[in-house]
């Protein structure tokens, strides 16, 4: 527990900082499994797994730059802290008293939705979204039915607004506050601010996405910094109480993913995980984009499959993958000892006792 609170904090250089897998407890020749199941059975072009706050495993382009579908909310949720915990963002205020609208207008119920209900997927406004990957198309919800905070329904209208209220009461571009508040004091190697951009259809809603584009070991450097609570090479990036808060049950489990919610975060709950899962909890795009957080390990997976539709990798095979990597940081199995009565004594120590009984 020492070691694990000492290796918290660790201050990471850039470039990442590699180790032996051997180093922190985790078995090579098992790690060698995973490129061995990603290969025939996935999507994967980029694997980073870190321990301690070193590389211990890559796999495919770690470099690549593309498209990390939905872990963008995390990362939203990553930028909200510090305004959240300064007051800049007041999570009771409602949308209504926030002046926002979309196309077509919204609802008198649905105006007094919460930002902290858009941050939770639980603001009962179902209005369509400028960009597709939240209600399923053959999924419809009545508008004004649904009381705020009453449901969780993974719902990008809410993301894609929580994204306006960012940029309302910070009066600053997402992507700006991206790089002046992640990107550059975390020393990611790969990002370029000139990707990115707001996109989706206008005349679905006024609320655009604010897609993110990261390589596989810039997204572990931002699990990096949850794993430590906040703290970069001295400086508290997130407050340590939002990290908590915000990876902290919101929505119970969720069977369709086998998933609790946070505040913009995937929390592993299920009873199908190992001991060594206990607290992890991931950012999840579309496709195969994953960012998860083992605090029990000291440990983060990036993942990536840049191929996205064309190349996907499921999330059933990605919690194959981390079962896989958790399982090399078992012990080695020993043989059983034998059991007493299994114990065969050596006749050459047997005859001497037997000479000495006779001598009797």
């Amino acid at each position: 527990m020492i070691c694990l609170l000492l290796f918290s904090v660790v201050a990471l250089a850039d470039p990442w900082p590699v180790a032996e897998p051997e180093s922190v407890g985790f078995q090579k020749d098992k790690l060698e499994k995973v490129a061995e199941y990603a290969t025939e059975n996935t999507g994967t072009t980029g694997l980073v797994v870190v321990v301690n706050g070193k590389i211990i495993y890559t796999y495919g382009d770690i470099k690549q730059v593309s498209y990390t579908a939905s872990c963008r909310k995390s990362v939203l949720s990553m930028l909200y802290g510090k305004y959240v915990v300064n007051g800049t963002i007041k999570l009771d205020e409602t949308i209504g008293q926030l002046g926002i609208d979309d196309v077509q207008g919204l609802l008198p119920q649905e105006k007094e939705a919460t930002v902290y209900d858009l941050i939770t997927a639980r603001s009962g406004v179902y209005h369509p979204a400028s960009n597709p990957g939240g209600i399923p198309e053959d999924k419809k919800y009545e508008r004004g039915v649904t009381r705020h905070g009453t449901r969780f329904v993974y719902n990008n209208w809410d993301f894609n607004v929580a994204g306006t209220v960012f940029t309302l009461k910070t009066g600053l571009d997402i992507y700006d506050a991206l790089e002046q508040d992640l990107a550059k004091p975390l020393g990611m190697e790969d990002f370029d601010r000139a990707r990115h951009k707001l996109s989706g259809n206008a005349e679905m809603s006024k609320h655009l996405a604010y897609y993110m584009h990261f390589s596989t070991r810039d997204m572990a450097r931002i699990g990096q910094l949850m794993l430590q609570k906040g703290r970069w090479n001295g400086e508290q990036l997130v407050p340590e109480e939002w990290v908590v808060r915000s990876t902290s049950v919101v929505s119970p489990l969720n069977r369709e993913f086998h998933c609790g919610y946070g505040i913009l975060w995937w929390l592993l709950r299920d009873k199908q995980y190992p001991e060594q899962f206990k607290g992890a909890y991931s950012a999840q795009g579309m496709y195969g984009q994953f960012i998860t957080v083992f605090p029990a390990l000291n440990m983060v997976v990036a993942h990536k499959s840049a191929g996205n539709a064309k190349k996907k990798t499921t999330g059933g095979q990605y919690r194959h993958i981390l079962r896989l990597i958790v399982e090399a940081s078992l012990p080695k199995e020993e043989p059983p000892a034998p059991k007493e009565e299994e114990v065969v004594p050596d006749v050459k120590e047997v005859a001497p006792k037997m000479e000495e009984k006779n001598a009797e």
